[in-house]
């Protein structure tokens, strides 16, 4: 089967790509370094060609609400477009887990309008909505460093390794398309202060301070980033994952210290 991956940073493009080639398929992945450009267009015809199917597991490049909606809109277009010419037989797409309960969220409402549009697009489709990412509590946890402090929410938060949501992406590939919804997280719920504890476990000088109107994950009401009872979970622990690598992010911040900024 021929398998095109489109789009992201490589957190979850690249393992998923490993595993399509590991498991037989003709797996080939297009992002803007290799001439690959969905907000504009570019190389998706070239790309499509002959594909079984393509799974796209971009993001918007900003957080800004009118931005990430143009951005989605755009990409999610000339995407679908391309997939109808080449005749593609499956689209599968990857979300978060809370999209559809968090309206203020512009990021949110950007995931929602790309889910709508593969709906609306007449491929067959799956969606994968998935958990927050082990690697982006690393780097929260890393940006909210100040004075030897880390000031976090308390929100509940059900994470997942990256490479399980590549490993579940790739048994999606592998099925009929689900013409619906599939959820993920890892297997256990944490309040994002404690996994920000866990994180900086043994770094002498930080703690971490519970601030409710700390960072984007403030207010955010129980739950909603956990999924329903009906969520699927993969087997690997946060605190087993840190102990298996080395912490980035759990070292002092100096005010001119911005190797974290790009996330935000």
């Amino acid at each position: 089967m021929r398998v095109v991956v489109v789009g992201g940073t490589g957190l979850i493009r690249s393992p998923l790509v490993d595993i399509l080639r590991d498991h037989g398929h003709d797996a080939r992945s297009g992002f803007p370094g290799t001439g690959v450009d969905a907000f504009t267009g570019e190389g998706l015809d070239e790309l499509l060609g002959g594909a079984d199917v393509v799974v796209d597991v971009s993001n918007a490049p900003v957080w800004d609400a009118d931005t990430a909606m143009r951005y989605v809109t755009r990409s999610t277009g000339h995407l679908t477009e391309a997939a109808v010419r080449a005749g593609v037989r499956h689209l599968v797409i990857l979300s978060s887990l809370g999209v559809d309960n968090l309206p203020d969220k512009g990021c949110c409402r950007a995931k929602l309008a790309q889910e709508r549009a593969v709906r609306d697009s007449g491929l067959p489709y799956s969606v994968v909505r998935t958990g927050l990412y082990f690697e982006f509590v690393e780097l929260i946890t890393g940006l909210a460093v100040r004075d030897g402090q880390a000031r976090l929410p308390s929100t509940r938060v059900r994470p997942i390794a990256a490479s399980d949501t590549a490993l579940a992406l790739a048994a999606v590939v592998e099925n009929d398309p689900l013409q619906g919804v599939r959820r993920i997280a890892g297997p256990e719920v944490h309040r994002l202060d404690r996994l920000g504890e866990i994180t900086l476990a043994g770094r002498s000088g930080l703690a971490v301070v519970t601030d409710e109107t700390a960072g984007p994950f403030a207010g955010i009401p129980a739950d909603v980033l956990t999924g329903d009872p009906g969520v699927e979970t993969w087997a690997t622990r946060y605190e087993d994952w840190c102990k298996e690598r080395p912490l980035r992010c759990g070292r002092a911040r100096t005010d001119t210290d911005s190797s974290l900024s790009h996330v935000v």
